[in-house]
């Protein structure tokens, strides 16, 4: 393995990388960007939430808990710790080998903390029952879980792995899509039907995305590692700062302290 020259002003000098296939300098970058954002984010969060009515102050504490949990796992990335080699299933450097690639199992921390948790908070002030909210909630660790071990498998079967995490975010939809299908549908005064779909929309939308990218760097090893340290932080920043801040906006006048009561009504959009 040829020796490796970083800037003296890098974390990967402090921390020197494992593995053949590793983050550039330039990922390096990137990571620390994401950080910032995600501290900033925080930060706001956490001096907004001071301000606002106890009616809904859950969801400003749950979207603290996301970002802090983000700021955490970006600073560990951007620090370049966090990590372990694992041998790639294809050779695609032309018989240099053993060839490993690093793989960051401090982002499915991340996302086995924030993904139930962001789905949560889609579900608060819809009158979504405990017994309708735990399954999906589940399945949300489920599908981290099978990328991470999947993304740990050297061998053919991490595809057995994505597929069981596909099927996982597969039930979390048809869960919603089935559930909101109903002609009688749980809502709280001033929390309508469209507000609740349109951030189903965008959650599965982005959701729908981190597969595609996990097929094309941890799965495939098509995408190298710095393009993945790049796509996952715009994925994490959209569905991080950016979906939460539009949560928080369309929850603005969900009462949750019980005192409006649940009812069953058709909610036209």
């Amino acid at each position: 393995m040829p020796s490796i020259i970083f800037r003296d002003d890098t974390a990967m000098q402090d921390n020197p990388p494992t593995a053949v296939l590793h983050q550039s300098v330039h990922g390096e970058d990137w990571l620390w960007a994401v950080f910032a954002v995600m501290l900033l984010s925080n930060l706001l969060g956490i001096f907004w939430s001071s301000f606002k009515h106890p009616k809904n102050a859950l969801f400003h504490q749950l979207g603290v808990i996301i970002l802090s949990t983000s700021s955490v796992a970006y600073f560990s990335m951007a620090s370049n710790l966090g990590h372990t080699p694992i041998v790639v299933e294809w050779d695609r450097d032309h018989g240099i080998g053993p060839l490993t690639r690093d793989i960051w199992y401090v982002r499915y921390i991340q996302w086995f903390i924030n993904a139930p948790l962001l789905l949560l908070a889609v579900f608060l002030g819809t009158g979504f029952s405990l017994e309708e909210a735990f399954m999906p909630l589940f399945f949300a660790d489920v599908a981290v879980v099978c990328g991470l071990v999947g993304a740990l498998v050297h061998s053919q079967y991490k595809w057995g792995y994505y597929t069981m995490g596909l099927c996982s975010l597969l039930y979390i939809f048809c869960h919603i899509i089935l559930r909101t299908g109903r002609s009688e549908f749980p809502t709280r005064t001033g929390r309508t039907r469209r507000g609740f779909m349109s951030s189903v929309a965008i959650m599965s939308f982005l959701w729908l995305l981190y597969p595609i990218v996990w097929g094309l760097d941890d799965g495939a090893d098509v995408i190298g590692p710095t393009g993945e340290v790049v796509w996952y932080g715009i994925l994490d920043l959209l569905a991080g700062p950016v979906f939460l801040a539009f949560l928080w906006w369309s929850h603005r006048e969900v009462d949750l302290r019980g005192a409006a009561p649940v009812q069953r009504q058709d909610v036209k959009a």
